[in-house]
């Protein structure tokens, strides 16, 4: 099944030019998309919503949250807490946290997960990465580099319910 939506998506995000200290932030991109896709291919083959919430658990513990941590501590600094972009994808990681970890309607908010967090990272990719690569200095984009996690990605196939 190919998603022609995802495809396009992963098309933008390898075509932008992105500063070398960034790359390592598009590439978390990179599987969270995947992941959105994963969702959604769960939902329209009507797998059960149990084994669907707990892969979106496994991920969001072991890639999400460290994410999450890295931009705001070392990318959203470079603009201003107070800035437009900064104040809204900080609004959009408290949203995405709680459809993350929502046990009171899982199906709904696994439905609105894989739409919002392609939203979030299509922002993220085509305009706050765009902005903060613009005004970062120097020592500012080696701290990104040097602090982010470049470790290949490890999926967990225990139950890889999308194939």
């Amino acid at each position: 099944m190919i998603d022609i939506d995802f495809l396009f998506n992963e098309y933008i995000i390898m075509t932008i030019k992105r500063h070398s200290s960034l790359q390592e932030f598009s590439r978390d991109h990179h599987q969270a998309l995947l992941l959105c896709w994963k969702i959604k291919v769960g939902l329209e083959k009507g797998i059960e919503i149990e084994r669907i919430k707990a892969y979106t658990d496994w991920f969001y513990e072991n890639h999400i949250i460290d994410h999450f941590i890295m931009e705001e501590k070392y990318l959203f600094p470079v603009l201003s807490i107070d800035h437009e972009l900064i104040i809204q994808v900080l609004n959009e990681h408290k949203m995405l946290l709680d459809l993350f970890t929502d046990t009171d309607d899982v199906k709904d908010s696994l439905k609105k997960l894989h739409i919002a967090l392609k939203d979030h990272i299509r922002f993220e990719e085509r305009i706050l990465f765009n902005e903060i690569q613009k005004a970062a200095s120097k020592n500012e984009l080696v701290l990104m580099e040097k602090y982010h996690k470049s470790e290949k990605f490890e999926d967990n196939l225990t139950d890889a319910f999308w194939k």
